[in-house]
């Protein structure tokens, strides 16, 4: 009995995440992979139409998992993320119709810490404008830059990017303070509250979950308490940010630059006007975009796939008891 199993990615996201992935999957007897053969990402009801059947849908991390597509894909047993973010995805409605929602394995940790310093590092240094200045036959200005060692970086959030990012920060003499009360191991540096953090460090990286109490955790009032004259540097997720408070923040000088991977545009890519202020290192979401993470997120759905057709509940589930479809379809094999 033979599983059918779309992928969503486009083409360009389908050779950047699954060049390695791909060919053991559909090297699965009981497998047959089915791709989207338009040049960009799917909306739902395209999803509907080439999808609709499928048992299994791999899906970008721009695609989301909206109720009617639950409804409309009878046979669909399981909508697995190439992604640790779930956001966009109806996890109730899935659980409702029976549907398996899974998610990557936490593989984008040091690519996005390591996209973190290099944000810093430019944002201090002004890297990006003198390589710019030479590309467009310009003898670039010697712009005074500032020395990371010694400076206080705050983390907001000490998850997994955070301890990853410590590490780094601390590694070239950087002193680190983490503001996070909700975390239960020990913290290697000083957990102050957040005012304290803002008002002492010289850049702050807030990297807490997407979540209602953290939209806008970055906003007029924070900015104002905000060490004067330091850097903000956003990998997490753009809704923490509030663009038009930064935006103000950095005319009125209580910023000296905005560096970012992500923001409310398409996809959480920075705000394109945001990004084009010379004060601002913008990237368009590139932070787990290495072969390294890529890969392993694409091995990770196969993974999961692979526990579907052993009979067996895949890892990394949101709703591990919305099983009634894998069921029926166990007893059909």
């Amino acid at each position: 009995m033979t599983v059918r199993v779309f992928l969503t990615h486009n083409p360009e996201d389908r050779d950047a995440y699954f060049g390695r992935a791909l060919p053991v999957l559909a090297a699965h007897p009981e497998v047959v992979v089915e791709f989207n053969p338009l040049d960009r990402d799917l909306s739902t009801d395209e999803l509907i139409d080439y999808a609709g059947d499928a048992e299994i849908i791999i899906a970008h991390r721009a695609t989301p998992g909206e109720a009617s597509l639950f409804a409309a894909c009878p046979n669909l047993m399981a909508f697995l993320r190439t992604a640790v973010d779930i956001s966009t995805i109806d996890v109730d409605a899935a659980t409702t119709a029976g549907v398996w929602v899974g998610h990557a394995a936490k593989s984008f940790v040091p690519s996005t810490a390591e996209l973190a310093l290099g944000l810093l590092l430019d944002a201090a240094r002004h890297i990006s404008d003198s390589r710019v200045d030479y590309q467009a036959g310009r003898l670039p200005a010697q712009r005074p830059g500032r020395q990371l060692a010694g400076m206080t970086a705050g983390i907001i959030g000490y998850g997994a990017i955070g301890r990853y990012l410590a590490d780094l920060l601390t590694g070239v003499g950087l002193t680190v303070v983490v503001c996070d009360s909700n975390e239960t191991a020990p913290i290697p540096h000083q957990n102050v509250t957040l005012p304290e953090l803002l008002g002492s460090s010289d850049v702050v990286f807030p990297l807490v979950p997407a979540s209602p109490e953290n939209h806008h955790l970055i906003n007029a009032e924070t900015l104002a308490v905000m060490k004067p004259g330091s850097l903000l540097v956003n990998v997490s997720r753009g809704e923490i940010v509030d663009e038009n408070a930064v935006s103000d923040a950095l005319d009125r000088g209580l910023l000296t630059a905005f560096a970012c991977d992500v923001g409310t545009a398409d996809d959480q890519r920075p705000n394109p006007t945001l990004a084009a202020r010379q004060d601002v290192i913008a990237t368009p979401h590139l932070g787990g975009l290495t072969p390294e993470n890529a890969d392993a997120q694409a091995q990770s759905a196969v993974e999961q796939v692979f526990a579907l057709l052993d009979g067996t509940e895949p890892p990394r589930l949101a709703n591990p008891l919305a099983r009634s479809r894998f069921d029926q379809w166990q007893s059909r094999r």
